[in-house]
């Protein structure tokens, strides 16, 4: 995973396979998100990258523990309508694409700069465009 410095100010926020290598305790992932806190970076994820990471064998009071540092994005009706929007000029569609849309959408609201920890760079480069600084996992 390519190192990013973080500033004093923004956000790192997480995607599907970013937040599940937090919740396993992946060490690179894991040192990224205590570097960012060290700065005063906020860490996010969106609600539906929870749905999205968490399965039968998930631990639940890691689960627990793991949300308490970060805070959760909520996808309401204003949230969908945007992330469709940002499908739609992407030219993506489908389920496929649906939580990374969201993900996305969530991202380009917070405060800058945003460093977004993702296993899926093209289609969130497709998504955010040059707004977000995209970091594989």
């Amino acid at each position: 995973m390519a190192r990013r410095k973080l500033s004093r100010e923004g956000t790192l926020i997480l995607d599907g396979e970013g937040f599940s290598k937090l919740l396993s305790g992946d060490e690179k992932v894991r040192a990224v998100v205590e570097a960012a806190r060290r700065r005063g970076v906020e860490t996010v994820v969106c609600s539906l990258t929870i749905i999205e990471a968490v399965h039968a064998n998930t631990d639940k009071a890691r689960l627990r523990w793991v949300l308490s540092g970060l805070r959760v994005l909520p996808v309401g009706e204003d949230e969908a309508k945007a992330a469709s929007a940002l499908l739609m000029s992407a030219g993506l569609h489908g389920h496929k694409y649906a939580i990374d849309a969201a993900v996305a959408e969530a991202a380009l609201r917070q405060r800058r700069p945003v460093v977004m920890l993702t296993s899926d760079v093209d289609d969130m480069k497709k998504l955010c465009g040059d707004r977000i600084a995209l970091s594989a996992v």
